[in-house]
């Protein structure tokens, strides 16, 4: 016999069984009991929470021989065969592959003919905003004075896009979102259902990430438990079949961001893409753990609110003393723009990186919450006693005089012949840069080519930040492997940071100028 997924399997066969929607089906039983029945319904709400469920349960209702209390009692013939899909008295149509006029000109043609068995004729159609408006207008005197015998109940998830003149004909029911505890308890029952073992931190994450849709829920539960047959289903087996990342990643995170370690950040983003984690989870889940971050340090009583296991609620509270709201409002905005952002991107990692890097640097940015965050850290650098100093200065602790004119900077002696080799990098250097990464490329097109002792080759980089993320053994190898492909040739080649307190051309030999090569950076 063939496999049923678990949403299929356990789809509510009466009213008891709907979890979460309590306001819609409470309705609709007393309006049962007293045979107040209406002739249209329109069910409205995000997808998975029982549109169509609940309007096969009230088909059968209307119908049943033997109602409990509003409820079908699903042993008749009536709500067996509805239950089989084989009634005729209840007629699905997906509007969204039959749209046109001539489809609902049939119903219209339909409803004249009086049901064979039963009480009414009930016609579910769902997606009803993919109706064209001919189709709409079809429908209209139909839905408003149909037969006594004919109900008609519409579904959709966009109620935006159905005209006001069918909308006023109906009696509308908004679905809600089904809380993550609700969604939980009924995944716990179904797993002792089928026999199987989950740790409740998993279930409960798989609630979350379902977004109050109960079917998306039965759907994870079932690709989790499919990946792992046999075995107890734990959090991190949830993690590693979703993509997911672990809080303890989010506050590894979090800390680096706050210190304005960029490297370490960068560090533990080049983790989440080596495991091959969900990028695109990975920005709403982050941007959420800031949230409730934010919630905590907003309040005491914030505590019951936030949905989170007590070891992530311990490093939370600490982390409420390592910043302030201000702070966290400005790491939610950056973070929202790049949810929407990355969605339909092509390199989602370059653009978390450019959004962990604004995090660290405020001065990235010009908006007012990014200045407060340059103040905060220049005043936390001042209360740890790192006072700033004039160039003037700071050449004098270097041993430098501190009247010492700009002309008399130490500078690297111009070679009397640059080697053939050094040449051709430099002629080629366009080239070469397009043949990089396309993180590597950007970052390269901010340096300085000059030449060292032994014929070395130097990348200079004015900004610090830009010096670290090249500095690092994988990047210094695929530059050398570029360069080598490119030439034919092998050249050393070394990272320096410009720290002299001066500009580049001050305090290296520029290349470019040395060998008259007019180098266009262009954009890849």
């Amino acid at each position: 016999m063939s496999y049923t997924a678990l949403y299929r399997k356990y789809r509510p066969q009466s009213f008891e069984d709907v979890k979460g929607q309590n306001h819609i089906v409470t309705t609709l039983r007393n309006q049962i009991r007293a045979e107040r029945i209406g002739h249209a319904y329109l069910f409205c709400g995000t997808r998975g929470t029982g549109k169509t469920t609940i309007a096969k349960i009230f088909a059968k209702a209307v119908n049943c021989e033997n109602p409990d209390e509003g409820s079908p009692c699903g042993q008749c013939p009536s709500c067996r065969s509805i239950s089989q899909g084989s009634s005729l008295n209840v007629i699905e149509i997906d509007a969204a592959s039959n749209n046109g006029v001539d489809n609902i000109r049939e119903i219209r043609d339909e409803v004249t003919y009086p049901p064979t068995a039963g009480r009414y004729k009930v016609y579910i159609i769902d997606e009803v905003h993919m109706l064209s408006i001919g189709a709409f207008n079809a429908l209209l005197k139909t839905l408003e004075e149909p037969p006594s015998y004919v109900i008609f109940i519409l579904a959709t998830t966009e109620a935006h896009k159905i005209p006001v003149t069918i909308l006023s004909r109906c009696q509308r029911y908004d679905f809600h979102r089904i809380s993550a505890d609700v969604i939980t308890q009924r995944l716990q029952e179904l797993v002792e259902k089928e026999q199987a073992q989950a740790e409740e931190k998993a279930v409960r994450y798989i609630a979350k990430c379902a977004d109050g849709a109960m079917r998306d829920a039965l759907s994870l539960l079932d690709q989790c438990m499919a990946f792992y047959m046999g075995q107890k289903l734990t959090y991190d087996h949830v993690l590693d079949v979703l993509g997911a990342v672990d809080t303890e990643r989010f506050s590894a995170l979090l800390r680096a961001v706050i210190g304005a370690n960029v490297l370490a950040a960068m560090h533990q983003v080049e983790e989440l893409v080596t495991e091959g984690r969900d990028l695109g989870q990975f920005v709403n889940d982050f941007t959420w753990y800031l949230r409730n971050l934010l919630l905590l340090q907003s309040s005491d009583d914030m505590e019951e609110v936030l949905d989170i296991s007590s070891e992530n609620l311990a490093l939370l509270k600490e982390e409420c003393q390592m910043t302030d709201s201000t702070q966290l409002m400005r790491y939610i905005r950056i973070f929202s723009e790049l949810s929407s952002q990355i969605r339909y991107a092509s390199q989602k990692r370059i653009l978390i990186e450019i959004a962990v890097i604004k995090l660290c640097r405020p001065a990235m940015e010009e908006d007012l919450g990014s200045v407060l965050e340059r103040i905060r850290q220049l005043e936390k650098k001042a209360e740890e006693g790192i006072m700033f100093q004039p160039a003037s200065a700071a050449a004098a602790a270097k041993g430098v005089p501190a009247d010492t004119s700009a002309s008399d900077v130490p500078k690297l002696p111009v070679p009397k012949a640059v080697s053939e080799d050094i040449q051709q990098v430099v002629t080629n250097w366009n080239s070469i840069l397009a043949d990089m990464s396309d993180l590597i490329r950007n970052y390269l097109r901010k340096a300085h080519l000059s030449i060292g002792g032994n014929d070395v080759l130097l990348i200079v980089f004015d900004d610090s930040l830009l010096y670290d993320m090249i500095s690092e053994e994988e990047r210094l190898q695929e530059i050398t492997e570029k360069i080598s492909g490119s030439i034919g040739k092998e050249v050393q080649i070394q990272v320096k940071l410009n720290d002299t307190g001066h500009s580049f051309e001050k305090a290296y030999v520029d290349l470019e100028q040395i060998i008259h090569t007019e180098i266009e950076y262009e954009d890849f």
